[in-house]
């Protein structure tokens, strides 16, 4: 069996994956802070760690990985969420943790085992700080308990920086009441009108960091295997993870990923720009492209580049994986086996797996996958071990079942048309072409027509049945 290999960013290097206990594997992520919509580059470490925990419990059974991704549900954020809208905060996380539960959903990302909110493990925060404090790791000043950094020598190494430099390099004002700049905060006062839980400090709430320590180590145990997030944590949120579990006699985890950042149309996502937009404003069509992207189609797009490479989300991207997607669904729609009828017993395509085994190789395990439908399913006649072992490769990549719950796409009747428009061109019939677009954008639906052929694509305004009636 093909050995996994995951690049380490505590070593800098490719390593093989030995997980501590295989009955057991175990794997966290950083998740969301709960205050507002997830944008599109929140959704990328969603998908990559999907794609890791679909590998892995491909590889070792779904019984014995474990995954774990809290909800931040304290923070500043969302105190001044709730002073803005007058909204008490609990509505506010229960409706944004709902809101984020179903747009992941929507790209296909399965719900992890556990999802920890951190106002319920505040008793294991103050616990560990306790630790800290007996350890010398950690001091109150002021009210505040604040983490001793140079306490812990190894402080910087995941990031690659000392803390000296650390601190030359820092352009923010340093709390008179710190030991040292670098230290950071484990737990702060809270006044009456903010959340707050009795502690030996006081009234007052855990700081970020010190949650993910707890909540990890509380549900996979002093080591695990896999902590990940985006690169944007690397520092400090996990630089201090680590601090304060090792300084706890935790083990933490042996293998750290992150995932790099993503570009839209090749500039940095901004407001200022115009190019800021949640998952939702794709799956509803508000955004610069004026079409619902369907939730499969920004899974593609997403799997399409390293998730060590910086990603630049395109409209083209997402027209080109669209017309590759529909082509797929008419395969399956015309095909006597449904996904109902694949099981883990299947096999998928060769080389996939290998290629997700490579440091989640997801761009060439599509490559892959393009290209077998192109040379074994488009015959008069297709096998259906091949049939079935494409749909089961579709399955771990997660490409089934992430689907735009915001209408249902006629995707037979667009696909008729667009070869209508097609053969039209082609024979020069340029006003029957040109009638057919004129009524298709009447039914709500832009028309691009390209290199590789017209596109359907769906607007705000779009109605089906109107679409329908033009077949």
């Amino acid at each position: 069996m093909t050995e996994i290999k995951l690049y380490n960013t505590a070593t800098r290097s490719k390593e093989r994956f030995d997980p501590i206990d295989p009955a057991n594997v175990r794997m966290y992520v950083c998740g969301p802070t709960v205050y507002d919509r997830a944008h599109i580059g929140n959704a990328r470490p969603v998908i990559v760690f999907d794609t890791l925990f679909r590998l892995l419990r491909h590889v070792y059974g779904a019984e014995h990985v474990t995954y774990v991704r809290n909800f931040t549900d304290v923070d500043d954020k969302i105190n001044a969420r709730a002073v803005e809208t007058g909204r008490s905060i609990r509505d506010i996380t229960d409706e944004t943790t709902g809101w984020y539960l179903n747009d992941m959903a929507a790209v296909g990302a399965l719900e992890p085992n556990h999802m920890p909110r951190a106002t319920e493990w505040i008793g294991p925060m103050v616990a560990m700080i306790e630790d800290l404090m007996a350890k010398g790791h950690a001091y109150v000043a002021e009210g505040h308990v604040l983490f001793r950094v140079r306490s812990y020598e190894a402080y910087g190494a995941l990031s690659g920086r000392s803390v000296d430099d650390m601190i030359a390099g820092a352009r923010v004002e340093v709390a008179p009441y710190k030991e040292d700049p670098m230290d950071f905060v484990l737990w702060k006062p809270s006044s009456d009108d903010l959340p707050g839980w009795a502690s030996p400090w006081g009234r007052g709430r855990p700081g970020w960091h010190i949650e993910c320590s707890a909540m990890a180590y509380e549900l996979l145990g002093a080591r695990f295997d896999i902590h990940g997030g985006g690169n944007d944590l690397q520092f400090p949120h996990h630089e201090n993870e680590i601090a304060q579990s090792k300084c706890c006699g935790h083990g933490f985890a042996n293998v750290w990923m992150h995932n790099e950042m993503l570009q839209v149309e090749g500039k940095k996502m901004s407001k200022s720009l115009g190019n800021f937009f949640t998952v939702r404003d794709l799956l509803d069509g508000n955004w610069s492209g004026g079409w619902k992207v369907p939730g499969e189609v920004i899974r593609f797009v997403f799997l399409s580049t390293h998730y060590r490479k910086p990603m630049d989300w395109t409209e083209r991207k997402a027209e080109d994986a669209s017309k590759v997607l529909r082509r797929w669904q008419a395969l399956v729609d015309r095909s006597p086996i449904s996904y109902a009828g694949i099981g883990p017993n299947v096999d998928p395509i060769d080389g996939v797996v290998q290629a997700l085994k490579d440091d989640l190789n997801t761009s060439l395990a599509l490559k892959l996958l393009v290209d077998f439908e192109k040379q074994r399913l488009r015959a008069e006649t297709v096998d259906l071990s091949d049939l079935s072992s494409f749909l089961r490769t579709i399955q771990i990549l997660g490409l089934h079942g992430a689907t735009n719950d915001s209408t249902e796409l006629p995707e037979d009747i667009k696909a008729a048309l667009e070869d209508r428009l097609n053969v039209a061109r082609s024979e020069k019939r340029f006003d029957e072409s040109d009638a057919l677009r004129a009524r298709i954008l009447e039914a709500g639906y832009d028309v691009l027509i390209g290199k590789s052929g017209a596109i359907i694509r769906e607007t705000n305004q779009a109605d089906p049945a109107k679409l329908e009636a033009l077949k």
